[in-house]
């Protein structure tokens, strides 16, 4: 299953890639919300294959995810893939400089199930497919409206 999402930002191309491409940033946050992030590489500097191990509560049950980055265009794309016992798949991330101080972030995310039950998951997915954008065209603004804040901050 596909989904995607745009938002534009008010901030300049160059500081929305320094912020989607902080990792060690949403590790922590990933941390604070209950998560293990375990990074699987030994890279000093982000770039393809790095990654990381995660495990959390997800509807009661633990999980785990191990996520890479398959491909890096400094300032225009960043590919990850995912991969769990039961759906694997690939997040790509463009950006698009539409002025000097606003950017366009689209977020592509792409799903396949490996299991029966995770493909139960992915059909009703589908079958609530508006309140499913609607939320993840919320997350994305609530994303966008945190690097514009931190835009300002370092601006102001």
């Amino acid at each position: 299953m596909r989904f995607s999402s745009k938002q534009d930002i008010e901030a300049p191309l160059d500081f929305v890639w320094k912020e989607i491409t902080d990792f060690e940033h949403f590790e922590r946050m990933a941390v604070r919300r209950g998560a293990e992030v375990e990074r699987i590489d030994h890279l000093k500097r982000p770039a393809a294959g790095m990654g990381w191990r995660l495990r959390f509560a997800y509807k009661g049950k633990p999980r785990k995810v191990l996520l890479r980055i398959a491909e890096m265009s400094p300032n225009a794309a960043l590919d990850l893939d995912f991969d769990s016992p039961s759906v694997a798949g690939g997040i790509r991330l463009e950006l698009l400089e539409l002025a000097p101080k606003r950017t366009r972030i689209s977020l592509a995310a792409d799903t396949r199930p490996k299991t029966i039950a995770a493909r139960l998951v992915i059909q009703s997915l589908r079958l609530v497919k508006g309140r499913t954008q609607r939320k993840l065209d919320g997350q994305m603004g609530k994303f966008a409206k945190m690097i514009e804040e931190r835009w300002l901050e370092r601006a102001g």
